[in-house]
């Protein structure tokens, strides 16, 4: 069977590169469609994919003006030739689920959120601080990429949701069903260690992650937090900062794991359609102090790998780690819990959706 994956862009790299990698593991010949891809952000092992770009590839400054050319995004992935591919398999949370397959292809859609921008346009724009001109006609432009988003979700055949609340979106926006199947998470083996002093947070430091409620709780807490990666929030969040807070900057997967082994907990402010980071720090046999909406809801299990804090502010953060330090977990418990969303599990569920959309496909079109 030919297969083409297509993902929306690379030129950051998060949980959905990390799923990206898990689905290329199950077709490792299959070229990858994107729309840009900048190789200084990306791992290096991506340079051996066969990677195939759009002609936004050659915009002017699509480095650093790639979100202004949002408009163009649909024409960029409906202008890729999927005729040689026998399936198609789209990991997005934007535009990627757009592609046009042959005729009697199958479509698989590894939906990781109906895109945030377009559906939750209020919080995207004050989030981001956008102002002025651009402020008062995004809504306008974004209404033709609602009705395209739409429009473009009767090109998949199957829908693959990362979470309940995705499956929600994914029903309510495009009237369409959705299997859950959480993204994979890594198991470094596990070596149990006795917890540090210092607590943990970090990912991608861009505003919706909402990192400035944790550095505001610990600048007043003055307790010791270490904060990893990298992102346009960075400069902001260092300002805020006061000195029992550290930025450590991007980290290699081995410093990462050992941050997460010594660390006391790990703190997940933001609302996210899943979140790996707390999983993998639950890997690490360490608790989760998370935000109670959002993907965290179906990974941290109050009082068992973690707590809850029920407002997003800083005051809301410092009661629930003040509380925290008087919890006392299990952390084999905690491992095995993150144990139940292996890489081995993810593919094994993702084998197994992909021959029974195929099969029914193929059914389909011979009934026709």
């Amino acid at each position: 069977m030919r297969v083409a994956i297509i993902h929306d862009y690379l030129n950051q790299y998060g949980g959905a590169e990390r799923v990206l990698e898990a689905l290329h593991e199950l077709y490792p010949e299959a070229p990858v469609y994107t729309s840009i891809y900048d190789t200084e952000a990306m791992p290096e092992h991506y340079q051996r994919w066969d990677i195939r770009t759009s002609f936004m590839q050659r915009l002017p400054g699509w480095r650093q003006h790639f979100r202004r050319y949002f408009l163009l995004y649909p024409t960029a992935f409906e202008s890729f030739d999927l005729s040689a591919y026998d399936m198609v398999l789209s990991s997005s949370s934007a535009y990627a689920k757009g592609v046009i397959p042959r005729p009697g292809a199958t479509h698989i859609c590894y939906c990781h959120t109906p895109m945030r921008f377009a559906w939750r346009t209020r919080d995207y724009v004050e989030r981001e601080d956008i102002r002025g001109l651009q402020g008062a006609l995004l809504p306008f432009a974004l209404t033709y990429v609602r009705l395209w988003d739409v429009a473009t979700s009767n090109r998949v055949d199957t829908f693959v949701a990362n979470s309940h609340v995705v499956a929600g979106r994914i029903a309510r926006f495009y009237g369409r069903e959705a299997e859950v199947i959480p993204p994979p998470v890594e198991l470094p083996p596990y070596a149990p260690q006795p917890a540090g002093d210092f607590y943990l947070a970090g990912g991608r430091l861009i505003p919706y992650k909402r990192i400035e409620l944790i550095v505001e709780a610990f600048t007043k807490l003055r307790l010791p937090l270490k904060i990893f990666g990298d992102g346009r929030d960075r400069h902001r969040l260092e300002q805020m900062a006061g000195p029992t807070v550290e930025f450590l900057g991007w980290v290699d997967e081995e410093t990462r794991c050992d941050l997460f082994a010594r660390c006391r907990g790990f703190i997940f402010p933001g609302e996210e359609d899943f979140g790996i980071t707390p999983l993998e720090a639950m890997a690490a046999g360490r608790p989760v102090i998370a935000y109670g909406a959002g993907g965290a809801l179906e990974t941290v299990i109050d009082g068992v790998t973690g707590r809850f804090f029920h407002e997003q502010s800083a005051a809301a953060v410092a009661a629930a780690v003040a509380a925290a330090r008087a919890d006392r977990y299990d952390q084999l418990t905690i491992r095995r819990h993150a144990e139940s969303y292996g890489r081995a599990i993810f593919h094994e569920r993702m084998r197994a959706l992909i021959d029974e959309a195929v099969e029914s496909r193929q059914l389909a079109v011979r009934v026709r």
